[in-house]
């Protein structure tokens, strides 16, 4: 049955108990993530962190200049991550006032938007396959995912900078997002992803961005404290949780320039028993970050399948974890408060 046919008998059914608003949400994550397992980010269909990106660069031509650019930055970024919240909230609003299957589908679609595990490992694995084929392939194949000059990049840069990626976008593409709904629902969500797109294109500590990103940074810091930290542990869990990996990311996570970036890539650097990190080049300007992890052996295309399997694994987890929350945890201490 097509997914048209679906939401049409869905509006002629009654709103019963078992489509109640407590239940709605869980369908509409269940629903979207499976959308996206199926099919990662719909190519040549509108897609609103597209969206995102114009409004942030559009106000940041207009603004980042003359004097006073910590404030204005910190008033966009703060305002267009206010207005998205509201927007979204108030659309899923009308939406319920129309129908619930409506709000349920608008939920769905947002959803759907919102996580990127798929796109994701599906770009990982292209920079593996490129690489096999030229080095110059690689280069151009890595550069869709990192923000860092790729033009001379080795081929195990290449490969370290591409699984580097996959395990700080489990945090923010995946992990993250699923922990803002669980905690604000689909308008948190949404929230954080314009927070992300922000501090991914103005949040940098280059001469252009140092001033008019800054708020935009922090923001980001603190949505991504407690995600990043909880993608580190399911990654540790899901590959089994070897002796000293837990100590190993103590130590290691802190090391990455960002408060957050470094735990997932550390969770993954002990389990690879690899080295990440190191002095890369950003819009022209020599940003030296430092390693993570103390082997630095050659990366294979075995060291990428096995990453992505983990992060499926912790995809998989979170997500059982957020329905248990909605169905269960979440109605339970609404109960016990009385609300």
């Amino acid at each position: 049955m097509c997914p048209v046919s679906s939401v049409a008998i869905l509006l002629q059914l009654p709103p019963l108990l078992p489509l109640s608003p407590s239940f709605l949400t869980p369908l509409a994550l269940l629903l979207g993530w499976l959308l996206d397992l199926c099919f990662g980010d719909p190519a040549g269909l509108p897609h609103p962190i597209v969206w995102f990106g114009k409004t942030i660069a559009a106000c940041e031509h207009r603004w980042n200049q003359g004097g006073h650019r910590k404030l204005k930055g910190g008033l966009v970024a703060a305002a267009l991550v206010l207005a998205v919240f509201l927007l979204t909230a108030l659309l899923n609003y009308a939406c319920s006032l129309v129908h619930f299957a409506l709000s349920f589908a608008f939920s769905t679609i947002i959803i759907f938007y919102c996580l990127a595990g798929t796109t994701l490992i599906r770009e990982v694995r292209a920079v593996f396959l490129a690489l096999d084929r030229s080095l110059d392939e690689g280069r151009r194949q890595v550069a869709r995912i990192v923000g860092r000059d790729t033009s001379q990049l080795s081929a195990q840069e290449v490969r370290t900078a591409a699984l580097e990626t996959l395990a700080e976008n489990l945090s923010d593409g995946v992990i993250a997002p699923l922990f803002w709904l669980a905690l604000l629902g689909v308008p948190g969500m949404m929230a954080y992803k314009m927070v992300n797109t922000l501090d991914s294109m103005i949040g940098y500590r280059t001469e252009r961005y140092r001033d008019f990103g800054c708020v935009a940074a922090r923001m980001d810091d603190v949505a991504n404290y407690l995600p990043a930290r909880l993608t580190a542990l399911l990654m540790i869990i899901c590959s089994g949780g070897k002796n000293g990996l837990f100590a190993f990311v103590r130590r290691n996570g802190r090391r990455h320039a960002s408060p957050n970036s470094g735990y997932p890539e550390a969770a993954l650097a002990g389990i690879l028993d690899c080295r990440f990190g190191g002095p890369h080049t950003y819009f022209g300007e020599l940003v030296d970050k430092p390693y993570i992890g103390e082997n630095d052996r050659e990366l294979t295309t075995e060291d990428m399948r096995r990453a992505v399997s983990i992060n499926r694994r912790a995809e998989v987890s979170m997500v059982c974890a957020v329905l248990i929350y909605l169905l269960a945890v979440a109605p339970a201490a609404l109960d016990i408060l009385g609300l």
